[in-house]
């Protein structure tokens, strides 16, 4: 699976589901960390306690009163800091009275400031635990004391302290292992619900590439198998493709239905105008031929308006650019007119087969008419419009072209530029009403070749 398989826009069903599980799982993993660092934390802290504790009963052990009623030190504490200037870790002995207190080497002139635990309450065992500002600058982790020693008249103070720069970096360097750790886990989380998104939205890409077959025509309704899930509204989908299908159907019968019931009694009414010669027959006779005209061209607009909105309507465009071009080349064949044809084999178009016969044959015949020589006709993908896929289909002529005043007038129905050329003058009006059903247009320009050229976009159905 490609890395670009996983790009998700911000507005896609895909990325709701990813962002929000991503969410949730940083802030899951998020508290878990907190919580790790702080239950981590009580028990560093508890153990460097317990240790000052320890170290505090050791000197207590280790202190007595001599013959002169002095404190003194029967043997040194098992911990060799406490023996270097300012190493962080010290004790001090001093009676609650204007006496000569002990201290550790390590504290040199120093002594510790107890001050700081002026408002600390005292556990059951007459100890308190604090913090204090070292020589150093240091912040202490303070244990403290008062013990009446036998034969000593005031209360001891006896006092150690540890520094909790080491009990603060072992808590970071666990942090950083744990958060660390959390990150990584969190960056596979995420990786696994990608996939987990992709894998489970997959059949919706399927669902949108056989949209896209129906749309272009390569299909009818929604196959394959699909999820439990999606069953259900692809069998929606397919029952609202045949009941349009059927709706369609049942309109083309009503239109052919339509046109037989008024075409008979307008075939009638031409015939009796005719057995009355004179005015009035000739009246009800250009009345009847304007009918009929009218009844044909509200019925074939009727067929074009409900062809261009069928689904699965496909067409390809190379087989009839031939047949046409081929057609013309041979009805022309007097005047020499050649026709060129180039248009890919894989282009089709969105809509019924007639529709673009109809289109193709007009413009090519109007070309052929005012042609020298040469006739060119080139069809090609022309990217998106509207959000779909349009295709341009270019005919061009090397006759006298038409002046750019005047080619509005070639596109209205009706509008003839030279009378002694034969036509009706609905070639043009014609493509231009077909094309604007599909949503496409017919443009009018110069030719290269001298003459006019027309441009006829119109939906594709190859993409």
């Amino acid at each position: 699976m490609r890395f670009s398989d996983f790009r998700i826009s911000s507005d896609s069903l895909a990325f709701r589901l990813v962002a929000g599980a991503a969410l949730w799982s940083s802030i899951a993993l998020l508290a878990g960390g907190i919580i790790l660092s702080s239950i981590f934390r009580q028990s560093v802290e508890r153990a460097f306690d317990a240790r000052l504790d320890v170290l505090l009963g050791s000197l207590i052990a280790t202190t007595d009163v001599d013959d002169k009623k002095e404190l003194t030190r029967t043997r040194d504490l098992n911990e060799t800091r406490f023996d270097f200037a300012y190493s962080g870790w010290y004790w001090q002995i001093a009676p609650i009275a204007q006496r000569l207190a002990l201290r550790s080497r390590s504290l040199f002139d120093q002594s510790i400031d107890l001050s700081a635990a002026r408002d600390t309450e005292r556990d059951i065992s007459g100890a308190r635990f604090f913090d204090a500002p070292g020589p150093e600058k240091q912040t202490l982790r303070v244990i403290e004391r008062r013990v009446m020693l036998p034969g000593y008249d005031v209360p001891v103070s006896f006092t150690v302290a540890g520094d909790k720069a080491e009990m603060e970096a072992d808590i970071q360097s666990f942090n950083g292992t744990v958060f660390t750790a959390l990150a990584g886990l969190g960056l596979g989380i995420l990786v696994a619900l990608l996939i987990q998104v992709r894998f489970g939205l997959r059949p919706l890409e399927g669902v949108r590439r056989s949209l896209a077959s129906i749309r272009s025509g390569k299909a009818t309704r929604l196959e394959g198998k699909l999820p439990t899930e999606i069953e259900p509204l692809a069998n929606e989908i397919n029952s609202l493709l045949e009941g349009n299908r059927e709706v369609l159907e049942r309109a083309r019968t009503h239109v052919g239905n339509l046109a037989h019931a008024l075409k008979t009694p307008l075939s009638v009414l031409t015939n009796e105008a005719r057995t009355h010669p004179g005015e009035f027959g000739d009246r009800v006779s250009r009345i009847a031929v304007h009918m009929r005209e009218q009844v044909d061209h509200h019925l074939a607009r009727a067929r074009m308006a409900a062809s261009a909105n069928v689904f699965g309507a496909h067409t390809p465009v190379a087989n009839t650019l031939t047949r046409f071009g081929h057609a013309l080349e041979k009805l022309y064949s007097e005047r020499g007119i050649e026709i060129a044809v180039e248009c890919p084999e894989e282009l089709g178009f969105r809509g019924e087969s007639q529709d673009l016969e109809e289109m193709v044959g007009n413009l090519l015949d109007n070309a052929c008419k005012w042609a020298n020589t040469r006739v060119t006709m080139t069809a090609a993908p022309a990217g998106l419009r509207k959000e779909r896929q349009v295709f341009r289909l270019t005919v061009e002529d090397d006759g006298p072209g038409v002046p750019e005043d005047d080619r509005k007038a070639a596109l209205k129905r009706g509008g003839r530029l030279d009378e002694t050329k034969p036509g009706s003058g609905l070639g043009l009006s014609i493509v231009t009403e077909i094309a604007e059903l599909y949503g496409g247009e017919l443009k009018l320009s110069d030719s290269a070749l001298g003459g006019l050229k027309a441009e006829l976009v119109l939906p594709s159905s190859s993409g």
